[in-house]
């Protein structure tokens, strides 16, 4: 079951650039680590071989406005220390959009962070400020600037006439930013197949830049990219870069049971309630027991999972410390046998989405 490997990398869309199976999410750095632990967090998995790091302008997460921009800042100074590590990295963060609906932070450029020209040359200024760099590898849209569902929800409820932003009014703006060395490609994330699909459409149309990948959950918990998303990952060769891919932690079993641990970010803030639920724990008690029933860490076989899909370009890991980095990281050390995946599949026939 376990077959010891090196990193392995895949490509960034149609970018030509091979970006790690695992990728290092920062969310937490600012709010539940220090700098210094950034910093070796960031050491640990370059000495790994992970070379594609995630950030946004809204983190860390809770998202307060004495806090916001503080993880891309841990990022600048581990940069200024190690001469020459920024061309060692993929660098990616994200462009917040407007708070159209909660939980959306309304501290970000007064709550207006639409995604027009004027505010996403205002997020990339402070971005690029704040990580002591001139460009951006990838710049994502952290979500729409329409309202959908997304952030767990799955019933789309339409609002008529919103005033929103045009697709192709963003693409241009991107398009500029491209053209002036900023950032080099343009990413989608929390976006549904048909924000995919008009950004695909109107970067053929109109020779504009053509989105490599998008961030979206994606869990033993919450399959839902597979309907509809996958497909354009693979047929339209925009990869998924999945995010929370262990339930903010619950995958691994640690809530089981009433279980609180003192330093769980369920337990210390109650807007992580995503992955809550009777069925969810119905679900992730079933996987847990899976995963011991084969000799694996629960935390491997969640993140196994996630890595073995075709549609994945990277798996976003996020952790507290260095021992759950390197657990996360040994994930890419398990092979999941067919019979195995057979199994997953029964218990997701069982508990379908109970998380979206």
């Amino acid at each position: 079951m376990i077959q010891r490997q090196s990193m392995q990398y895949r490509k960034l869309g149609n970018t030509g650039i091979d970006v790690s199976l695992i990728a290092l999410g920062t969310m937490t750095w600012g709010e539940q680590n220090s700098e210094a632990e950034a910093h070796a967090q960031l050491d640990f998995a370059i000495e790994r071989g992970i070379n594609l790091i995630d950030t946004a302008e809204m983190y860390p997460v809770p998202p307060r406005a004495e806090t916001q921009g503080r993880t891309e800042s841990y990022i600048g100074t581990w940069f200024r220390a190690r001469p020459g590590a920024r061309s060692k990295i993929i660098l990616a963060t994200k462009a917040a959009g407007p708070s159209r609906q909660p939980p959306r932070p309304s501290h970000i450029r007064g709550g207006n962070a639409r995604h027009d020209r004027a505010n996403l040359e205002a997020a990339l200024h402070d971005s690029l400020a704040r990580l002591g760099t001139d460009y951006i590898d990838l710049y994502q849209l952290h979500w729409p600037d329409r309202t959908t569902n997304n952030f767990g929800g799955l019933g789309y409820y339409h609002v008529e006439d919103e005033d929103t932003v045009p697709i192709l009014e963003t693409l241009r703006a991107l398009g500029d930013l491209v053209r002036a060395g900023k950032i080099r490609y343009v990413g989608l994330s929390n976006e549904t197949p048909w924000g995919v699909h008009e950004f695909l459409r109107h970067a053929e149309r109109e020779g504009l830049p053509r989105v490599a990948s998008i961030q979206n959950p994606y869990n033993l918990l919450n399959r839902s990219f597979e309907v509809g998303l996958a497909e354009f990952a693979l047929r339209e060769n925009v990869g998924l870069l999945a995010y929370s891919p262990l339930g903010f932690g619950t995958l691994t079993g640690k809530y089981l049971d009433g279980q609180l641990p003192p330093d769980g970010r369920v337990t210390r803030w109650e807007r992580f309630s995503r992955y809550k639920g009777e069925t969810a724990e119905a679900a992730t008690a079933a996987y847990v027991a899976l995963a011991r029933r084969h000799g694996i860490r629960p935390a491997h076989l969640a993140l196994a999972y996630v890595n073995s899909r075709p549609f994945l370009t990277s798996n976003i890991i996020g952790a507290t410390s260095l021992a759950q980095l390197e657990e996360n990281i040994g994930s890419i050390d398990v092979h999941l046998e067919n019979a195995l995946l057979d199994e997953i599949e029964a218990v997701h026939n069982r508990y379908t989405y109970p998380s979206p």
